[in-house]
């Protein structure tokens, strides 16, 4: 009788889901993120933090919860978490990547002249705030050649209101020898309109400020898409 050997079933199939990210892998290399949508670009992501498996799905499900990439990246960890198939390793690596962009933008902006580089700091801002789902208050501080020397977040809120004092603002731009101001905070429903509690906080820091020589050069509102400039429109 004839003895049967392991290893005799014939050549092993190529793994399908394999090729997949081999292709993938390919065509950002060689064309860049312009030749991918966005749920191609979410895959390359999660293949980092899924080493094996069809992550396709779960860049779609991302995609339909939170809209677009942006929103993606920018949704907090707890909602992200709530996404079947969004491990801990999965939204770890969202958070890292979302990191690494603001950090980018944000090298295009600190310790430079903020007012010769307003398109870069609106993309900066723009990055870091337009898909928040709170409002988030932030203050750039700029030294006497109004370059900035600090971007610090002084409060977080709800979706439609933001604790803002404006002693704790001056404070610390005494703290920092800061000369003028930046304020900044977003609107999560989109439409960068400043509310009347938003103007008056905003004259409110701007006469506090004033009594020690300091300048409030402007406050942004940032929405989704669109932003406010109270300089712009005559409101300081």
């Amino acid at each position: 009788m004839p003895h049967l050997f392991a290893g005799s079933a014939g050549p092993v199939e190529p793994d399908p889901r394999r090729a997949h990210r081999a292709r993938l892998r390919q065509r950002f290399m060689e064309g860049g993120a312009a030749a991918m949508p966005d749920y191609e670009l979410l895959e390359l992501i999660l293949f980092r933090a899924i080493p094996r498996g069809d992550v396709k799905p779960l860049a779609k499900r991302l995609l339909r919860t939170f809209g677009d990439l942006n929103r993606v990246m920018a949704a907090p960890a707890e909602r992200l978490a709530e996404v079947h198939g969004a491990g801990p390793s999965v939204v770890e690596q969202l958070k890292i990547m979302e990191a690494v962009g603001h950090r980018m933008a944000r090298a295009r902006v600190i310790h430079r002249p903020v007012l010769s580089s307003w398109d870069a700091l609106l993309d900066y801002l723009k990055t870091a705030l337009s898909h928040q789902d709170r409002e988030r208050f932030r203050v750039l501080y700029l030294d006497r050649r109004n370059v900035l020397i600090a971007d610090e977040e002084l409060a977080q809120g709800t979706v439609d209101h933001v604790p803002v004092y404006p002693r704790e603002v001056v404070k610390r731009a005494l703290a920092l020898n800061a000369s003028a101001l930046i304020l900044v905070h977003n609107h999560p429903s989109g439409d960068p309109r400043p509310s009347e509690a938003d103007i008056a906080m905003t004259r409110a820091i701007r006469d506090a400020a004033a009594l020690l020589g300091i300048v409030l050069h402007d406050h942004l509102v940032i929405g989704k898409g669109a932003e406010t400039s109270f300089r712009s429109e005559g409101l300081l």
